[in-house]
């Protein structure tokens, strides 16, 4: 019998995010471990609904601490030691930089990367100083590292691979693109848009680079001539240091602009929405507008990696840049405007999400590539 261990950073992004692929890996009669740090009674309940074993590992998600992260390399290669897996798929930054190089020293025989976007450290920023400079370059190596030990590596966009490919991070041989990691469309069914009145709603941890500034700003210009428009922000603040503060929060909401959830299920409040935005700077494939496209929702997001895969501009949405507020709130009124797009443009959301993001293809490919029967061009690449 196969051993997987899967290695992830939070358990609600194992258990969301890496929940199907779980299963799909039980159901072939594979032993899985989820290895993730910050275990509680109500996610290691989760995670054994979903058929794997969970197991607690030392590691911080956002820390720079160096002789943290060496405990937790040396705790991640104690568990690798005692589970003897035969294979290891690590996703999210320090899962792959740690958890690949502590199953490479523990002997695991195959060793898979899921790299589901850039991140806050690749991002470009004005406000950029010499520690995230040094930061950057600090990764930059340790990807290097990870990744010559790595079998192969999954990415979710082309951009992503090129980006990585340049940078000399990892060979052209290793990327293995899956175009988003997926959702399962049983879960996320089409719903009728609400229309009354016309609700934008964004979901995204509120980091500055996710485009929350743009969103609020948009926000504050629609208001001004449509006070009846609804903004919805769904999700937490985070230790990223892009994390919004909570008096810009505060003040957000307590001036009227936007209404805000908090960390919350997103299925409620997207029925209850018009048109899902986006205005990130970069992402992978960003699971929050796949959800919100298998719910039929129009989209409006930015002309960047990642982005611009979920939207085809004029049939399911609109496409702007990032960082252009007075763009987003155009796109925005053209909804206010001819609110018959809402629904049409969502039909045909659900239409790609069915095309591009169903789930079971998308963990069909994984496991292929984890077996090593993934073919491209007729030529075995795993």
């Amino acid at each position: 019998m196969t051993v997987i261990t899967i290695v992830g950073n939070q358990a609600f992004s194992m258990i969301n995010f890496r929940g199907t692929l779980i299963e799909a890996l039980v159901a072939k009669g594979m032993t899985v471990y989820a290895l993730v740090p910050e275990l509680d009674e109500d996610s290691e309940s989760a995670i054994r609904k979903l058929g794997a074993v969970p197991v607690a590992i030392s590691l911080s998600r956002t820390g720079t601490n160096p002789l943290a992260d060496l405990k937790s390399l040396i705790s991640i290669v104690r568990c690798m030691i005692r589970l003897k897996p035969d294979l290891i798929l690590a996703y999210a930054a320090k899962p792959v930089i740690y958890g690949i190089v502590a199953a490479w020293i523990a002997g695991v025989p195959k060793r898979f990367s899921m790299i589901e976007g850039l991140g806050y450290v690749f991002i470009s920023n004005p406000r950029d100083g010499v520690f995230k400079t040094a930061v950057r370059w600090l990764v930059k190596h340790l990807y290097r590292f990870s990744f010559k030990r790595s079998n192969r590596v999954f990415f979710l966009n082309d951009d992503d691979i090129s980006d990585f490919v340049h940078m000399r991070l990892l060979s052209q041989s290793k990327p293995v693109k899956i175009g988003g990691i997926g959702v399962d469309l049983s879960q996320w069914r089409p719903a009728p848009p609400q229309l009354t009145p016309i609700t934008f709603t964004m979901v995204a941890r509120l980091l500055r680079d996710k485009g929350v500034i743009e969103f609020v700003e948009a926000a504050r210009i629609i208001k001004s001539e449509n006070p009846g428009v609804r903004f919805v922000l769904v999700g937490g603040r985070d230790k990223n240091p892009e994390s919004v503060t909570e008096t810009q929060l505060s003040d957000w909401v307590n001036a009227g602009l936007v209404e805000w959830t908090g960390h919350v299920p997103v299925g409620p409040h997207l029925e209850h929405t018009s048109v899902f935005v986006l205005p990130s700077y970069r992402e992978g494939v960003p699971r929050s507008t796949q959800e919100a496209m298998a719910m039929g929702r129009a989209v409006i997001t930015t002309d960047v990696p990642g982005c611009r895969e979920t939207v085809i501009d004029g049939q399911n949405g609109f496409l702007i840049e990032p960082r252009d507020t007075n763009a987003l709130a155009a796109a925005m009124h053209k909804f206010i405007q001819k609110p018959e797009l809402i629904a049409t443009m969502g039909r045909r959301s659900r239409e790609l999400a069915e095309e591009r993001f169903d789930a079971t293809k998308v963990n069909e490919t994984i496991i292929r590539v984890l077996e090593l029967k993934y073919y491209s061009d007729r030529t075995l690449i795993a």
